[in-house]
């Protein structure tokens, strides 16, 4: 009994301190490797359901996510996510692309519920399969291989008419949706995304359109990178932080994606020509917008003809964080970009909170992909 009594003793030490160990580093975790932990037990130990739930019609790919827990606040990029591969369908039939669209759904109902659970819905291809079947090995590895993008404020999007992303059937498609929580701190509900994909069978006539991101780099003090306050005119910024997001350029600079803005108004200033890479012209027929709360326009802007390409306007809740809508360019008959021209993109921001925020601003740009069109053509004659 002795024995048993000294086993028993150490069972509980060993418990009580893994515990108290376990809970202390995770307290130290930040707010979005805690939601990762989080939702990894919970899927572990079928505390909730775990599955992506799928069904194909003839036109449309919808997909349920597995449930996220939102129990806390969650901005940008810090909520709990899932993600999975995908194919459209089992056949090598060429298909198109048309539109894709996210929303929440209450988990136990399917029944919708606010947008303000979406923080964004990534799809990305495999570039070498995807540009290796069409014999243009010279565009792998030149890019991430994201091809769109859907967020708050830019839930769902259709190409213009005629136009659309080619893809094989049975190509696989790389799925992450995320959920979001700016506004409601004592909460404990269970929600789901819903994730549509349009397409429709190729059938000699659409276009297809060719994806590069750009996205806003700013400049910060790699030494003393949180060090405030900024002079206004450098441009710098203070990173969100170091780890992720966080780019070199040629000269051995550190550049950030995700970074603070203050209160009040302020505008945010990026070349993206190196990011373009045009090699030739090209015209551009739509765009995929991300940007986070308390933006209100971005533009693409051509320096060198000192004018915009195009400027989109952002509207933001009154009463609550979070952006209403974000404006798409969209253009059927398409407006040129040219190779020998210097591009920049410009986010103008309004912080109306009271305290310091995080800020992202990029763009999936979609332009005709004449080489593609005939490598296409050529395949299917």
């Amino acid at each position: 009994m002795v024995i048993k009594s000294k086993i028993y003793k150490y069972l509980a030490f060993t418990f009580i301190f893994s515990s108290v160990f376990g809970i202390t580093v995770y307290s130290f975790l930040s707010t979005r490797h805690q939601a990762i932990l989080k939702t990894k037990l919970l899927y572990t130990f079928g505390l909730v359901d775990s599955n992506w739930k799928v069904e194909k019609e003839q036109n449309e790919y919808k997909m349920h996510s597995p449930t996220f827990l939102i129990d806390a606040i969650y901005k940008s990029m810090e909520g709990p996510k899932s993600s999975r591969y995908i194919q459209l369908s089992q056949e090598n039939d060429l298909l198109w692309i048309t539109g894709f669209e996210v929303s929440a759904i209450d988990a136990q109902t399917n029944e919708p519920i606010s947008k303000d659970f979406i923080c964004h819905t990534n799809v990305d291809l495999n570039d070498v399969n995807y540009y290796t079947q069409w014999h243009l090995e010279n565009r792998i590895g030149k890019q991430y291989p994201r091809l769109t993008s859907l967020s708050n404020g830019f839930e769902k999007y259709k190409y213009p008419e005629g136009f659309g992303i080619p893809i094989k059937g049975n190509e696989y498609l790389f799925i992450t949706s995320q959920a979001l929580n700016h506004n409601y701190p004592s909460i404990f509900k269970k929600i789901k995304h819903e994730i549509l994909i349009s397409h429709e069978k190729y059938d000699g006539s659409q276009k297809p359109l060719l994806s590069k991101t750009v996205y806003i780099q700013l400049p910060y003090n790699k030494n003393n990178p949180f060090e405030e306050p900024l002079d206004p005119g450098t441009n710098q910024c203070i990173p969100v932080e170091t780890k992720n997001h966080s780019y070199m350029d040629k000269e051995g600079n550190m550049l950030s994606g995700h970074w603070v803005i203050p209160k009040g108004k302020n505008t945010y200033r990026s070349n993206i020509s190196e990011q373009l890479d045009l090699k030739d012209s090209l015209s551009l027929h739509f765009s995929a917008i991300h940007v986070h709360p308390f933006a209100t326009s971005i533009a693409l802007y051509d320096r060198t003809a000192q004018k915009n390409v195009f400027r989109s306007p952002i509207s933001n809740y009154k009463n609550k964080t979070g952006l209403l809508e974000v404006t798409p360019f969209s253009s059927q008959e398409g407006v040129w970009l040219y190779k020998n021209h210097d591009y920049e993109l410009v986010l103008e921001v309004d912080n109306t909170s009271a305290t310091q925020q995080d800020m992202m601003g990029s763009m999936f740009l979609f332009f005709y992909d004449k080489e593609l069109d005939e490598a296409i053509q050529q395949n299917t004659l």
